[in-house]
């Protein structure tokens, strides 16, 4: 099998649907995969895993959502799935990594470096597998992404997973295809809503009008999946009125370094001196383009 440089500590390995380390859940699904490849550490049976997807085209609303679900999510050793793709998978896997958690991606490509996509997220690949996890793919050394891989491995996702929540999606979105495969196959689908005028709102309120359960904490989809864990309240007695002020701001969601210092009234220097501050203590995320979240 071809290896690449990029990942040569990460052989390809493979696993037959007649291995007894086979996924049960996996194999149980409508036309599972015959063989699978993968790099890193595959999924073990005893694992819970959870899939996040959506919209490549994502918004900062949905960037935040899916990093910081992704990231409690993981806190409770729930293991993220999702497809390494541009947008919500992305900040998925990163979220979940940010935790110091398992991820798995699954890709619809081969797991050469030639093959991947896309390029941008290699880098990510790497730390998804110097952390303990998993790349998996159905398709051998060699196989481009055609119209037809991306949404074949969708039923991957889903088949690994004991639900799929869908962040910001399309009514045509290759995420619905991964939520109607959940559905097919008997796991929990869940949905986050968002405004009636964003079109990556449409695929979300179809899936709730559906069936999908609604949620806008992590802590409800740890209910329906039973899975629970006692949260410790953070400590904000010590905190001065500038940083006080800063975290309010951004309770209201993603806000750049200007509405910020709108909110608060605050010098730029004092926002700028704090964000990093904040941004060290993990407290908040700098989404890109001086945008910044809580960190949930």
């Amino acid at each position: 099998m071809e290896q690449s440089f990029f990942f040569s500590s990460w052989p390809i390995k493979t696993i037959s649907i007649e291995d007894r380390n086979y996924p049960k859940d996996l194999k149980k699904i409508k036309n599972p995969p015959k063989l699978l490849y993968f790099r890193g550490d595959f999924p073990q049976d005893k694992e819970k895993l959870f899939a996040i997807v959506g919209t490549r085209k994502c918004s900062d609303y949905g960037k935040t959502i899916a990093f910081n679900f992704a990231k409690e999510l993981s806190l409770s050793n729930l293991v993220i799935v999702s497809g390494l793709a541009r947008g919500i998978d992305t900040f998925s896997h990163l979220g979940a990594l940010e935790s110091k958690g398992r991820t798995i991606a699954v890709l619809g490509t081969g797991l050469d470096e030639k093959s991947f996509y896309p390029k941008e997220n290699l880098k990510i690949a790497k730390k998804i597998l110097e952390s303990g996890g998993c790349l998996i793919s159905e398709y051998p050394p060699g196989q481009k992404g055609t119209n037809f891989t991306f949404p074949q491995r969708n039923r991957i996702i889903s088949g690994l997973s004991s639900g799929v929540l869908v962040i910001e999606a399309n009514k045509d979105s290759g995420a619905l295809i991964t939520a109607n495969f959940a559905k097919l196959q008997g796991k929990k689908v869940f949905a986050i809503p968002g405004s009636i005028f964003w079109k990556t709102s449409k695929g979300c309120h179809f899936l709730i009008k559906n069936g999908a359960k609604l949620v806008e904490e992590p802590a409800e989809i740890l209910k329906e999946l039973k899975i629970f864990q006692e949260k410790k309240a953070e400590n904000f007695d010590s905190l001065t009125l500038e940083e006080k002020l800063l975290l309010e701001a951004l309770k209201e969601g993603p806000q750049n370094i200007e509405k910020i210092v709108e909110k608060t009234k605050i010098d730029i220097q004092k926002i700028l001196s704090l964000l990093s501050i904040f941004e060290i203590e993990g407290k908040i995320k700098n989404l890109g383009n001086d945008v910044y979240c809580l960190n949930l």
